[in-house]
């Protein structure tokens, strides 16, 4: 019986989790590319990717990259724990593309061979866009070089991730400080204008700014902390009408993925080791709010993020953020 087909024909529990990873929404874009719905992975880097940057991963050898088909190949227990582990494109690409130079743009679907060649080799290959500490420079046996380095990314996640605390059932792995700046032609609810604030909701957590009376622009420069916990998922974000003699109206939603601010965090460890740099980021889809890619970076000692939002379920509206991850022994 092969590994793919339990006795009774069905896939495996291992390949079920496999392509539930797939079609989370990271995941639904080639890494290297973002061409949609891509079918095939690098078992080893731990990315789902397209069929012709699978072609390019292919030509730089199985120690580099060892391509698999997601529905048609066999995979092994630890090929599959491993890109589970690693946990997809977005937490793979906030280490393989955490510093990209300026002048170096990442191919689009639409991409040459010779481009998408060019800046896979520099990503897998070459590791130009890995931080410093995870490059390896020598290695005496070519073969063990994509191993060696997908050991030490893991090793990087594992280490950062030592210090968890757990509250109660519930295992704390840092604290998300969440800036809200403004928000720019806002929904009316009342006549002629409305009374906004912003709730955000993470887990079981409730956090919201104050009202701002009669504003379609409003400002608030508030800031709401968050305690993020273990495989926590996106924050939901709503804004609200507030009204005196009747049931808030709403003014509109979106949801924030935490997961690239976490991930490059953690994977940097000590932030004011490092200068000024992009360490990560969160791209604009059809399928989320972002109104413009969202990079991660290192300023001034500290993992911040900044978002531009087009509120979702309403006719118009826009939000400004900044995100800022805390370590929770710079919180405690």
């Amino acid at each position: 019986m092969s590994y793919n087909q339990s006795a009774l024909g069905r896939p495996s529990s291992g390949k079920r989790r496999l392509k539930d990873l797939l079609v989370q929404r990271d995941n639904r874009a080639c890494a290297d590319c973002n061409a949609p719905d891509p079918k095939w992975a690098s078992a080893n880097i731990g990315v789902f990717i397209c069929l012709k940057c699978c072609g390019v991963h292919r030509s730089l050898g199985t120690h580099i990259s060892k391509v698999l088909s997601v529905t048609l190949d066999e995979w092994s227990d630890d090929e599959i724990e491993s890109v589970i582990e690693v946990g997809g494109n977005a937490s793979a690409n906030s280490i393989y593309e955490a510093y990209i130079p300026e002048g170096v743009s990442k191919p689009g679907p639409g991409a040459s061979h010779e481009q998408r060649s060019k800046f896979i080799r520099s990503k897998y290959e070459l590791q130009e866009f890995l931080k410093p500490s995870l490059r390896i420079t020598s290695t005496s046996k070519k073969n063990s070089l994509q191993v060696s380095l997908s050991r030490k990314i893991l090793d990087s996640f594992r280490s950062s991730s030592s210090s968890k605390k757990s509250e109660g059932m519930v295992e704390i792995i840092g604290m998300l400080k969440v800036k809200v700046l403004k928000g720019t032609n806002l929904a009316i609810r009342d006549i002629l204008s409305s009374d906004p604030y912003v709730v955000l909701n993470l887990g079981q957590q409730k956090a919201q700014t104050t009202v701002v009376k009669s504003n379609l622009n409003p400002v608030w420069n508030e800031e709401l902390m968050l305690s993020v916990p273990q495989n926590c998922g996106p924050i939901k974000l709503q804004v609200f009408d507030h009204d005196t003699f009747s049931a808030d109206d709403i003014m509109g939603e979106a949801e924030i993925d935490i997961q690239p601010i976490i991930t490059s965090a953690m994977a940097f460890g000590d932030a004011g080791m490092f200068g000024n740099m992009q360490i990560g980021k969160w791209l604009k889809s059809h399928d989320n709010a972002l109104m413009e890619d969202s990079t991660v970076n290192i300023v001034d000692g500290k993992v911040k993020q900044e978002l531009s939002l087009k509120l979702q379920n309403v006719e118009s509206g826009e939000l400004e953020m900044e995100l800022e991850w805390m370590a929770l022994e710079q919180y405690m």
